[in-house]
């Protein structure tokens, strides 16, 4: 019995070593970090994404668990996507009530997606990116699918310099 399992362990090692470097290969890579705003790069099969990401300043109401919530603008090489901005948050979003996102006097809705938020219209990506890049914080609501309303806001200290970088290491 004995040699049994010590042939069964030989064999699993190189397997969960295999298995260890996969999910380490998948890992998003450091781009650099920009005040409030950070860049990383992932590989994704033949292609490669790259975000500029924020977790928020403050996250309102305050008596609830928010779990981790970000706001990110992504580029992917291939260009699928190109200064694509999505939220992310730590529940699922109700989707009957659509997310917006706010930037001075411009406010962008965006469509729920269980626990993301995207954008619908490329002119209104470009908008938000645009407004953003002006501004000096951005506001987002949304509503949880148990019905609690939500806010959101992120500094835009950075993302300028974050979105060069996020752009320039997917070229």
């Amino acid at each position: 019995m004995g040699q049994i399992f010590t042939k069964r362990i030989l064999w699993a090692i190189p397997l969960c070593s295999l298995i260890s470097l996969n999910a380490w290969a998948n890992e998003p890579t450091l781009e650099g970090v920009f005040t409030d705003w950070t860049v990383y790069s992932r590989a994704d099969g033949n292609d490669k994404s790259c975000y500029a990401i924020a977790k928020p300043k403050s996250e309102t109401p305050k008596n609830v668990k928010h779990g981790d919530v970000y706001f990110l603008v992504s580029n992917w090489k291939s260009g699928a996507a190109k200064e694509q901005p999505s939220l992310i948050t730590g529940y699922p979003l109700k989707t009957t009530r659509a997310p917006k996102a706010r930037v001075g006097s411009t406010a962008i809705t965006m469509y729920p997606a269980d626990n993301e938020a995207f954008i619908e219209s490329g002119a209104d990506e470009r908008n938000l990116v645009r407004k953003m890049r002006a501004g000096a914080t951005m506001r987002v609501s949304a509503v949880s699918a148990r019905g609690t309303e939500t806010s959101y806001q992120f500094s835009l200290k950075g993302i300028t310099a974050a979105l060069r970088k996020a752009k320039a290491a997917c070229q």
